[in-house]
């Protein structure tokens, strides 16, 4: 699918529901430098054995666009930690990332792209699932769910195609672009090219489970 033809299809379908509902009403305005008071996200342990790696080469399923979208919103000088520190729908995300160590590594230079979970994806999961990840013993499974929705580099909306991408946590998401839908696995993007000073953030409806 060409950039053009994927930018119409995930506007109109992002763009009047989104906007609708007021869902993520504040989230561009605040990444784009609002007054919103947002937690000291860097306050948080640097990680200890869940830092995350780069790989050296490009992962699959993405296109370098050959130019940049003259529409595109100007990067924040907010990270993707704090952006999602002062968004009332990611609370259960940024309490996660604390409790796995994350926040600091998150909070660095990048650029990470995040496939972030909303409070309305992780209400799907069963309350005795959620409720063990955040245990401080399994600290390592919670690592693992966490990177897997992270892809190294700043992926926005255009440099996306069909196909497999690799995350950080070293498996693989299947990206979809079928219609008037983006699909990461079985979750939808909702929200996309939220861009912080260290990566983008794309919000999706479901939370990605790796398979291993």
């Amino acid at each position: 699918m060409s950039r053009s033809i994927f930018q119409i299809t995930i506007a109109a379908t992002l763009g009047a529901a989104i906007v609708s509902t007021g869902l993520f009403a504040g989230i561009s305005s605040y990444a784009q430098g609002g007054t919103t008071t947002t937690p000291s996200p860097t306050s948080s342990p640097a990680p200890s054995g869940g830092g995350m790696t780069q790989p050296a080469t490009t992962p699959g399923g993405m296109s370098n666009p050959s130019t940049t979208p003259a529409a595109a919103p100007a990067a924040s000088s907010k990270t993707i930690v704090s952006i999602a520190a002062g968004n009332k729908n990611f609370t259960t995300l940024v309490k996660a990332l604390k409790a796995a160590d994350l926040v600091a590594t998150l909070s660095g230079e990048g650029p990470f792209t995040v496939f972030a979970p909303t409070n309305a994806a992780f209400a799907k999961l069963p309350k005795a699932t959620l409720a063990n990840l955040l245990k401080p013993a399994n600290k390592a499974q919670l690592v693992k769910v966490l990177t897997y929705h992270v892809v190294p580099g700043a992926v926005t909306s255009n440099m996306l195609k069909s196909g497999a991408v690799a995350t950080v946590e070293g498996g693989n998401v299947n990206v979809k672009i079928k219609g008037k839908n983006v699909m990461v696995n079985n979750a939808k993007v909702i929200l996309a090219d939220v861009k912080a000073s260290n990566g983008v953030i794309h919000a999706i409806d479901t939370v990605l489970i790796p398979t291993k």
